[in-house]
């Protein structure tokens, strides 16, 4: 359901009013059971460390994706965009995954993380798009000028975690977005359903807006199977992946993140590396999966093929056949 009752009292927070739960203390959002850590002089320690890679200044993929209109039936088609950019093609519908089409993933267009490649499929060659999920608020998500653009030319529904929709409406008053929290079912029509679910994340667009929003994987119920994508999500306890598995039965294919993960004392509470996502993978019990979030923008201190590379020792050492854990390139696409 769609949380849009005002709390009992007064919140600071700018995104979002509404009542206590076990994740939201009626300022802030947390994991239950741990807390933020990190602090402002941490992300200074970290940005005044030497890189231990340096990306080239591009990393094109040879490939580029013409989508059809629409993919009908129980059929599924996913085609990557670049980063953590889908685009999920099923039961007649055309569904966007954290859409990010922009040059920079930053506040600002004249500096931060650049693209190194471009987008996997022109804009201009999407297809109708139906939906948009974004699953948090950092710039490498949540991206106002793309969503700006797909209003324009698309108008479609916007769903995000609870806050979000405020910063969403940001890109232009009138577009159609709505918010829910972690445990709801959405329908999206067409008997496709999705489910927002716990990551071990946080969110901020500023350094005085942190955890003001909420974050979330998504579970999409489809005729052909179940998809469990995370746009972002440290690994910890690891529970948070069988428990999806339990609650919502056999799941097709996950599409998880494998990248920005260096260096461990900063990065683990926030993004898994390639081995924790083989083991998320098998705790998920998933059929099949797909990587991302490597290879678009520098955003930590491994190189740019690092990721696919330990993903590939990974998968050796947990005795995992490679073609489970499909690595794409921009512009590919799988269909299941």
């Amino acid at each position: 359901m769609t949380h849009d009752s005002p709390p009992p009292r007064k919140s600071r927070n700018p995104y979002y009013q509404g009542p206590v739960t076990d994740h939201f203390d009626g300022e802030h959002f947390f994991n239950p059971g741990r807390r933020w850590k990190k602090s402002p002089r941490d992300m200074v320690k970290w940005l005044l460390e030497p890189k231990a890679a340096r990306w080239p200044l591009a990393h094109p993929s040879p490939f580029s994706d013409r989508p059809p209109r629409r993919v009908i039936g129980r059929n599924i088609r996913l085609s990557f965009v670049g980063h953590a950019s889908f685009l999920l093609q099923t039961a007649g519908l055309n569904i966007l995954l954290d859409p990010v089409w922009s040059e920079r993933v930053s506040p600002f267009s004249f500096a931060g993380p650049k693209r190194v490649n471009a987008p996997g499929i022109e804009f201009s060659r999407l297809p109708p798009i139906d939906i948009v999920l974004v699953s948090h608020n950092h710039y490498d998500h949540l991206d106002l000028a793309t969503l700006r653009r797909l209003h324009a030319d698309h108008a479609p529904r916007f769903i995000t975690p609870l806050g979000n929709d405020t910063i969403i409406r940001q890109a232009h008053d009138g577009i159609r977005t709505e918010a829910h929290d972690w445990g709801d079912r959405v329908d999206l029509g067409n008997g496709v359903f999705v489910h927002l679910e716990e990551a071990y994340h946080w969110s901020a667009r500023g350094v005085r807006d942190r955890l003001r929003a909420l974050w979330a994987a998504f579970l999409i119920e489809t005729p052909g199977g179940r998809i469990y994508h995370i746009g972002d999500t440290g690994f910890h306890d690891g529970k948070i992946f069988p428990a999806v598995h339990e609650k919502h039965g056999a799941i097709k294919l996950a599409i998880l993140p494998i990248g920005a993960y260096e260096p461990r004392w900063f990065m683990a509470e926030q993004h898994m590396n390639p081995e924790e996502a083989v083991r998320a993978f098998i705790a998920s019990g998933a059929e099949r999966a797909v990587a991302h979030h490597w290879g678009t923008f520098q955003l930590t201190n491994e190189g740019v093929t690092a990721p696919p590379n330990d993903l590939r020792e990974a998968l050796q050492i947990h005795g995992i056949a490679e073609h489970r854990f499909t690595v794409l390139k921009p512009g590919e696409a799988l269909s299941l």
